[in-house]
Formats: structure tokens, sequence, C-alpha cells
């Protein structure tokens, strides 16, 4: 009898032995659990603060949705006027292939309208400055937004270098067409 008390005891033991590892699984399988759910509020946390949902800036002003043409009491929107430059039309830049041609029309951005005739009374420099640049250019030049862009950027800056001191906000397409 003393045998059969001490086997149910080794048993116990043993059995006691498996329960206890398995519920040190458990304790490891709930604290990786909550390691990956603090590793988740971690990166919602830092992708909130990097899209500015923390950000302290904003205000009901500054997102006031208002009809076309309306300005809001609190918020100050720039002047702008604009000068339409006469169609250009030029043969671009072509190595043995058929000639490339392109139309274009610019309408040039100014905050101050007093700077429209200094505009127009410089018009025969700015056409010349963008003539000798728009010769040179070829249509792989002109292919996509980058091309675009640089496109727009150096009129601007032969636009701003024939009127200068003054300075011109933007250059505008209206119309560009290359054959």
């Amino acid at each position: 009898m003393a045998d059969e008390e001490s086997e149910q005891l080794d048993d116990t033991a043993d059995g006691g032995g498996e329960d206890a590892s398995k519920g040190g699984g458990k304790g490891k399988l709930i604290i990786i659990i909550v390691a990956g759910v603090l590793v988740l509020l971690l990166g919602a946390a830092a992708a909130a603060y990097f899209f500015g949902l923390f950000d302290s800036n904003t205000t009901d002003q500054q997102n006031v949705i208002t009809k076309a043409g309306e300005v809001p009491e609190n918020n100050f929107v720039a002047p702008a006027f604009f000068y339409e430059l006469p169609e250009i039309a030029v043969n671009l830049n072509t190595i043995g292939r058929k000639a490339a041609r392109m139309k274009l029309i610019v309408s040039i951005e100014v905050s101050d309208p007093e700077l429209i005739p200094k505009l127009e009374a410089l018009l025969p420099r700015i056409i010349d400055n963008f003539q000798v640049y728009l010769r040179e250019l070829r249509v792989g030049d002109l292919k996509g937004s980058a091309g675009i862009y640089r496109l727009r950027e150096e009129l601007l800056t032969r636009v701003n270098s024939a009127i200068a001191p003054s300075k011109v906000k933007g250059v505008l397409f209206k119309e560009m067409l290359v054959q």
C-alpha cells in the first residue's frame, strides 16, 4: 500500500511537472501577445505622428471651405494678376529627324498690377529669351511631368532675368502643342 501511495505521489509529481511546463508556455504566449500589441500601438502612434495627426497648429479656421470666389474673413489670400503673352511657335532642335514644332501660349502671374506695364515694355526681351531657349529643346526634353516642370522653371527664370530686379510669381501654360 505504501508502494501504491508513493507511485501515486510520483505520478502526481510528474503530472504536476507537465502542467507546470504548460503553464510556463502559456505565460510566454501571453508575453509575446502583449509585446506584439505594444509594437502595433507604437507603430500606429508613429504613423499618426508622421501624418500630422498630432500637429497642434491645425485649427478650424485653416480648414474652412468656402464657395468659389469667397475669401474667409480670417484667412488672407494674396491677390494674383495675370498677363498673357502672345503665342510662341518655334521649331525644336532635331538631329536627323523630321522637324518638330512647338506652339506655346503662356500666362505670367504677378502679385502687383503695377508690374504689368513693365512686362509689356520688356515683352520683346522676354519673347527673345523664350525663343532662344525653346529652339534648343529636343522633343525628349518635354516628355512627362518632369520635363514640363523643368520647362516651367526655366521660363520663370528667364522672365525674372529679363525684368530684374522685379520678380514674377509664376509661369502658367495655357496651351502647349508639340508636333
